[in-house]
C-alpha cells in the first residue's frame, strides 16, 4: 500500500478509505476558488477574531490520518476548536479529528465525499460537515444527532447564509461562486 501511495501519477490525488486507495483527479480551479474563499470568509472571525467569536483554527487540505488503520484522509477544509487544538502541532499528519470539515464537491470526488468520507468522519466524531458545490451554486449543512449525519440546512444561490456551526456570521456565498 505504501509503495502504490509513493507511485502515485502526478496531478492525482490520493487518499486512504477504510483500507483502500482511492485515486481521484486534482481539483478543478472553481473547487479551489470555494475552498479559498470559505476558507478566507471563515479565517477572519472565527480564527482570529475580527468581527466574530474567536475561537477556532482551520487548515487548507490537512493530512488526516484517523482510526487504528489508519484512514488517511484530505479534506478541503478541516476545522478545529481552539480547547481541543490550543496550537498548531509541528507534523506532517494529523490524528485528531477536526470538530468541522468542508468538503467541495466535483465531478471526480462527490460519490466518495457523500460515502466513505462521510461515515469515516462520523466514525471518528466529527460533529458537522459541510458539503460545497460550485456547479449548481448549493452549501449543505450536516451535524450528527444520534450517530447519524442529519441534514441541517441547504442554501441555494448567492444570499447570505447563517449556517451552523459558524451562524454567529453571514456568510456570502456569491464570493464562493464567483468567477
Amino acid at each position: 500500500m505504501v509503495d502504490a501511495w509513493r507511485n502515485v501519477p502526478e496531478g492525482t490525488r490520493v487518499e486512504i478509505l477504510d483500507g483502500d486507495l482511492v485515486m481521484t483527479a486534482r481539483p478543478r480551479v472553481t473547487h479551489c476558488n470555494a475552498a479559498g474563499e470559505l476558507h478566507a470568509e471563515l479565517r477572519a472571525p472565527f480564527r482570529l477574531g475580527r468581527g466574530g467569536p474567536g475561537g477556532w483554527v482551520f487548515l487548507i487540505e490537512p493530512e488526516l490520518q484517523l482510526g487504528a488503520r489508519p484512514d488517511i484522509i484530505d479534506p478541503d477544509i478541516a476545522g478545529w476548536r481552539r480547547e481541543r487544538m490550543p496550537q498548531l502541532p509541528d507534523v506532517p499528519a494529523l490524528t485528531l479529528a477536526p470538530n468541522w470539515v468542508c468538503e467541495v464537491l466535483s465531478e471526480s470526488t462527490e460519490s466518495v465525499d457523500r460515502g466513505r468520507k462521510m461515515r469515516i468522519y462520523r466514525r471518528e466524531g466529527v460533529q458537522h460537515l459541510w458539503l460545497v458545490d460550485p456547479r449548481d451554486r448549493v452549501l449543505e449543512v450536516w451535524r450528527v444527532v444520534d450517530g447519524r449525519w442529519r441534514e441541517v440546512d441547504t442554501f441555494e444561490g448567492e444570499g447570505r447564509v447563517r449556517a451552523e456551526p459558524f451562524e454567529a456570521i453571514e456568510l456570502d456565498l456569491a464570493l464562493l461562486w464567483a468567477r
